[in-house]
């Protein structure tokens, strides 16, 4: 009863003084009730988390998407990594499903990583649309994340992407189905058609062609239900149900209230940043993943990892990347897309640390290249586990817009705003804690500079058309 308390204080409590103890007093209530102290869980496994998370050949796809005409092709580069010695063979996925053959469309779902949400990736998703993909943003805000704190089991992510890639491929992929689709889909007394386009009736300047994220709807998730997910979700640092490992979690099936969508009428792509594409990897997979098996590769002809690690390392948080890594990927295209130019050793404290949390013999991280949290070796190694996956490694390219979500115009080029940050929030060492009303944000500064100076990530052109063009 006191979690649900903290729960509801910290998300109505509109006093940051207030948000800060109902904060420490849930991390109490959860410790007790886990009955494990939170002085004895190790904190790189919390902090790393937060940033990061066979030679068979495959089968390939009968139904290859098309190529975009307007974008050059890219070259695509393979990097030999290291693998840790615990790797194990990869078994087959098996191929077949309930689902029948379904025809590739052009639209895409982009999956946040770790502790970001819909709103920091709509600017990229109206990018990909403007370009002739339409792509959606799984619409979850960044606090979903807070039951997987941990390395705890990822079912509540792969219910919110089932969701959304089963309502996306509900509806035609080209830009004129999505037109005709969504007037017959929406509330008509809100729609109407104007010049050809589908437009609210009460701004009629927004087009659903340009928004196709218009025909996904809401789902019902409250602090009731995050309570519970809090509290049961399985595994992490804190072995919550017994045990750490995915193959043993016990069964528990994540709260929220999806709608059903309609039947599929094409296969769609998937877009996995950070820790959202290994997490992509386990909704494709034919295997059991915590009591349920998605088997997305039914409804997903091709993925694209920006930024992801897909290397094994050490930690309760990698033991879903262990899970998939076991299991090769058939019948879907897959494309892993890795950034450098951010060194270990010159970076900041937050990517220093990230590399040694990615790396599989736990080096300090000073000796890695990267985007600035997942380092370059990590973000390849898809390569060693899914043959047939294609590489691609870009220059001087971060892992995130530090400086255009929240919390990011606190950093001026070259200093840190502290006029900027709102009363309440926390400084710890170059990384800033910002939280305001059911929102809050992890600032790295040195990051953040980086960005704000003009240094591009993967969703800033021309980088995206790098590996846009590969759809």
């Amino acid at each position: 009863m006191p979690l649900v308390c903290y729960s509801v204080g910290f998300f109505i409590a509109r006093s940051n003084v207030i948000r800060v103890v109902t904060s420490v007093c849930l991390v109490i209530a959860f410790t007790r009730t886990t009955g494990t102290g939170f002085a004895k869980a190790c904190p790189r496994h919390l902090v790393g988390f937060t940033v990061a998370t066979h030679r068979v050949q495959n089968k390939v796809n009968k139904h290859q998407p098309p190529h975009l005409p307007y974008l050059q092709s890219i070259q695509i580069s393979s990097l030999k990594t290291t693998t840790v010695d615990t790797k194990l063979e990869a078994i087959p996925s098996h191929q077949g499903g309930s689902i029948p053959s379904l025809p590739n469309i052009r639209a895409a779902v982009i999956v946040p990583g770790f502790l970001t949400g819909k709103d920091e990736f709509m600017p990229l998703a109206k990018s990909l649309t403007s370009k002739g993909i339409p792509t959606v943003v799984v619409p979850m805000p960044n606090w979903h994340w807070l039951p997987c704190l941990g390395g705890r089991s990822m079912r509540p992510m792969l219910e919110r992407i089932d969701f959304t890639v089963r309502h996306l491929a509900a509806v035609a992929g080209n830009l004129r189905d999505f037109d005709r689709e969504t007037l017959e889909s929406l509330d008509e007394s809100k729609f109407t058609e104007s010049n050809g386009l589908i437009v609210p009736k009460e701004s009629r300047n927004v087009a659903s062609s340009d928004n196709p994220q218009l025909l996904i709807p809401d789902f019902d998730y409250n602090v009731f239900d995050l309570y519970q997910d809090f509290r049961y979700n399985p595994g992490g640092v804190f072995k919550v149900g017994g045990s750490a490992e995915v193959e043993e979690y016990p069964l528990w099936t994540p709260k929220g209230t999806f709608k059903e969508a309609p039947e599929p009428m094409g296969k769609v792509a998937l877009i996995g940043h950070s820790a959202g594409g290994w997490i992509c990897r386990a909704y494709l997979s034919q295997r059991s993943y915590g009591g349920k098996s998605y088997r997305g590769s039914e409804l997903v002809h091709s993925l694209i990892t920006l930024g992801s690690p897909h290397g094994n390392a050490p930690g309760p948080a990698f033991k879903g990347v262990e899970w998939v890594n076991r299991e090769r990927l058939d019948g879907v295209r897959v494309l892993g897309v890795g950034g450098t130019g951010y060194k270990g050793d010159s970076s900041g404290t937050l990517t220093k640390n990230s590399y040694a949390f990615c790396c599989p013999f736990r080096t300090d991280g000073s000796g890695y290249d990267g985007d600035g949290v997942t380092p370059i070796q990590s973000a390849l190694a898809i390569k060693e586990y899914v043959p047939d996956a294609e590489t691609l490694m870009l220059d001087d390219v971060g892992h995130f817009c530090w400086s255009d979500v929240f919390g990011g115009e606190t950093v001026a080029p070259g200093e840190l705003d502290t006029r900027k940050i709102p009363k309440g929030c926390i400084i710890w060492s170059n990384v800033v804690l910002l939280y305001d009303v059911r929102v809050f944000c992890l600032v790295e500064i040195e990051l953040t500079k980086s960005h704000r100076e003009g240094r591009p990530w993967y969703g800033d052109d021309p980088v995206l058309d790098r590996w846009a063009s590969w759809l």
